[in-house]
């Protein structure tokens, strides 16, 4: 408990400033895991870990839930499907490759891992972060194509890697069941299924908030709370019958549109704010494990989150944005703009649920402490110098260019 007062402690006194903050190139993920990494450097004796990594995990998973249903939920439908093109492209050649490229790195660098763990970091390095990209989806410098193309891809791609990331650990593991048969499971399981759960508490809830609503039925001061009930009831549901959770709480964010058009407008700031404090809280505990693990980095694992970030990330957007017509600033914006943030963190963290006690697992963590840190900064501190270049760029192309249109 005494980790959890000094963070709400911190957070009181970061909220009094935080407007001056945001004048700056500062991020809150990035002051919270300056915090978190100087509170075990000043006074380790308090940051014990009694509440177990069970509750950590459970934390990131509830708060990563509530921010891709809040992004979903924002997202308009009818600009989706202008752009369901790219994402598709982002989401399936992008994907891939990214973890392909990723698992060939980790071979190439790190002797000690198989290539079953290699697949496994690079499925928990795969996703991008919404949290960490939100400057970037919501400045109107950027084209609302890019924007929205990017938002999506971040709330997918988490729910996305759980599928392959648990293959690997199945085959790892050195299951008896045949690997594709245990693929197909896990597609059906994890991505199947919880779109099925995202789709029926997305439109059910919508539509029974939307006739609330428009009845009057509901007192405002309570709105917010019909609202972020729905996500919550995706984690359990997806946790009940097996499903992800992601997925399912980003498509209940789409669908519950159909029937409650005013969610993004009206009732999604409570759900927003309450997923922002829990990122937060992860950011911080993120710098407690930056700090411990200060004697531990290494050559291997800093080369593997720069390749991460580079090669790994953007030539497989480049790849996957053949033949979109998009310009090379464009191609060149989305793939650099693919954070690592709280998705790698809480994939990372059922990894060595799943993994402990077996030697590769300081490799894995090291990298993923190490490219979510480097990514943290990166992007935090390029994030508006980028946005500036960028809409230099695109203020010289013509009226009818793919990014405009």
């Amino acid at each position: 408990m005494a980790l959890i007062a000094i963070f709400i402690a911190l957070l009181f006194f970061y909220i009094l400033v935080s407007r001056r903050l945001e004048q700056t190139m500062i991020t809150a993920p990035m002051a919270f895991t300056i915090a978190g990494a100087l509170t075990w450097l000043a006074i380790p004796e308090f940051c014990g870990w009694e509440f177990g990594r069970r509750f950590f995990l459970v934390a990131g998973e509830v708060g990563l839930v509530l921010l891709l249903f809040t992004d979903a939920s924002r997202t308009d439908l009818r600009i989706f499907r202008s752009v369901r093109h790219l994402c598709v492209r982002l989401l399936s050649t992008g994907m891939l490759l990214t973890i392909l490229l990723g698992a060939l790195a980790a071979l190439a660098l790190f002797r000690e891992i198989s290539l079953w763990e290699a697949g496994m970091l690079a499925a928990i390095l795969a996703p991008t972060d919404p949290c960490l990209g939100q400057i970037i989806v919501t400045s109107p410098r950027v084209p609302m194509r890019i924007r929205q193309a990017l938002n999506v891809e971040s709330g997918l791609n988490d729910g996305l890697s759980v599928p392959f990331l648990l293959f690997f650990i199945a085959l790892g593991g050195a299951a008896t069941e045949s690997g594709n048969a245990r693929l197909m499971r896990f597609v059906l399981e994890q991505f199947g299924l919880g779109s099925l759960v995202g789709i029926g508490i997305g439109l059910f809830g919508g539509w029974l908030l939307g006739i609330a609503y428009r009845k009057q039925w509901m007192a405002r001061s309570l709105q917010p709370l019909g609202v972020v009930v729905l996500p919550l009831l995706c984690a359990m549901a997806s946790e009940v019958i097996g499903a992800s959770m992601f997925i399912a709480s980003f498509v209940a964010g789409l669908a519950v549109q159909l029937g409650f058009k005013e969610v993004g407008s009206q009732s999604v700031e409570f759900s927003e704010k309450w997923g922002q404090l829990l990122n937060l809280f992860m950011f911080f505990i993120f710098g407690v494990l930056v700090a411990q693990s200060l004697p531990r980095f290494n050559l291997p694992c800093l080369l593997y989150a720069i390749l991460s970030l580079t090669v790994v990330r953007m030539l497989p957007v480049a790849v996957s944005l053949i033949g979109t017509r998009l310009c090379t600033a464009t191609m060149l914006f989305m793939g650099w703009f693919g954070p690592r943030g709280l998705g790698s963190i809480v994939l990372g963290l059922v990894t060595l649920e799943q993994l402990s006690g077996r030697p590769e697992v300081p490799s894995i963590r090291l990298a993923v402490i190490t490219t979510v840190l480097l990514s943290l900064f990166a992007h935090g501190l390029s994030a508006m110098p980028g946005i500036t270049l960028y809409a230099r760029r695109i203020a010289t192309l013509p009226a009818d260019t793919p990014e405009l249109a």
